[in-house]
Formats: structure tokens, C-alpha cells, sequence
């Protein structure tokens, strides 16, 4: 049942999502405008020194969500994780677990969306209480932030165990596995 709802969901947001030709750039405020440019409009009105943030997500849907994002934007096009250094990404794991723990406390869950499936393309995660169910046997045990995946063609979703974190990988829609 779990499959054939997450292949609905992925089929929907696909037709949905196509943040492959972004264009979103700061220094030309029309291209702002765009729907897919929002979270990047959102990053704007940061402090320039805040190098990452969190928002409510406010998709009303999803009354339980929050996002994590860098304030810089990436190079233009879409903006991936993979692209950061890995002290970033490591910097940014640690931020987002870190407002994960504050607001969900240890039944947390990080999952980042793959690129097909995004609808925004500023790069972000989403941050809620893990649905226990959607816990399944494929994952990697990973015991330190330093070894968190970066993926160029999937999502990825993390929650902690004792003795480290479930990472999974493979997915485009990854952010089913948090309550709404």
C-alpha cells in the first residue's frame, strides 16, 4: 500500500515539479517572480551572516512541516546538496538536526526531496515527526553527520536510533515519511 501511494505521489509531483530550467537570480528581480523562486525570495530576506535558516512551511497541507535552508543560493539553476563542500553539508546537517531536536525532540525525521520531485529551486529540507511506519528494512546505519549522504540523483531521509542514524536513499519523494 506504502508503494503504490508513494508512486501516486511521485507521479503527481513530477507533473507538478520541474525545477530543471530555474532561474531564479537575486541580481535580476524579475526573474523572482517565478512560483518555484519562492524559497529563494524567502532566503533574501534573511541577515546576510545567517548562513542557514528555518521556516514554517506554509503549505497548509502540512501544518506539522518546517524547512531548513542555506541563506546563499548556489549557482543558478536549481539548487543541489551535492553542490555544497562537505563542511557545509556538514554544517547544515548539524543546524537541521539541531531545530529538528527543538521542535520534534528525539522522534525527528530530515528528509530532502530529489530533484525530479521539487517544486522549489532553492535548496532545502523538511524537517517533522517521523511516521513510524514508514520505517522500512532498507537504510544504512550511519553513526556520525560526517558520513550523511549527499545524493545527485535521489532524496534522502534521516531519523535517529541509538548508536547513530537510519539513512535512506533511492527515492525522489522522501519527505512522505514525516507526519503532515
Amino acid at each position: 500500500m506504502r508503494r503504490l501511494l508513494l508512486l501516486t505521489l511521485a507521479t503527481v509531483a513530477s507533473c507538478l515539479a520541474d525545477v530543471s530550467g530555474c532561474a531564479c537570480d537575486p541580481a535580476k528581480p524579475e526573474t523572482m517572480k517565478a512560483r518555484e523562486c519562492g524559497l529563494c525570495n524567502e532566503a533574501e530576506k534573511q541577515p546576510a551572516d545567517a548562513e542557514f535558516f528555518v521556516l514554517k512551511d506554509i503549505n497548509p497541507r502540512k501544518p506539522n512541516r518546517w524547512l531548513v535552508l542555506p541563506r546563499s543560493h548556489g549557482k543558478l539553476g536549481p539548487h543541489h546538496m551535492h553542490e555544497m563542500s562537505k563542511a557545509e553539508q556538514v554544517r547544515f546537517w548539524k543546524f537541521a538536526i539541531k531545530a529538528a531536536e527543538e521542535r520534534f525532540g528525539s522522534g525527528w525525521a530530515i528528509a530532502y526531496n530529489g530533484w525530479k520531485v521539487r517544486t522549489q529551486c532553492h535548496m532545502h529540507v523538511h524537517i517533522g515527526r517521523l511516521i513510524q511506519a514508514a520505517k522500512v528494512k532498507k537504510f544504512k546505519l550511519v553513526k556520525r553527520v560526517e558520513d550523511f549522504p549527499a545524493p545527485a540523483e535521489s532524496g534522502v531521509w534521516i531519523y535517529p536510533v541509538p548508536g547513530g542514524f537510519r539513512v535512506h536513499t533511492g527515492e525522489q519523494i522522501t519527505e512522505t515519511a514525516l507526519v503532515r
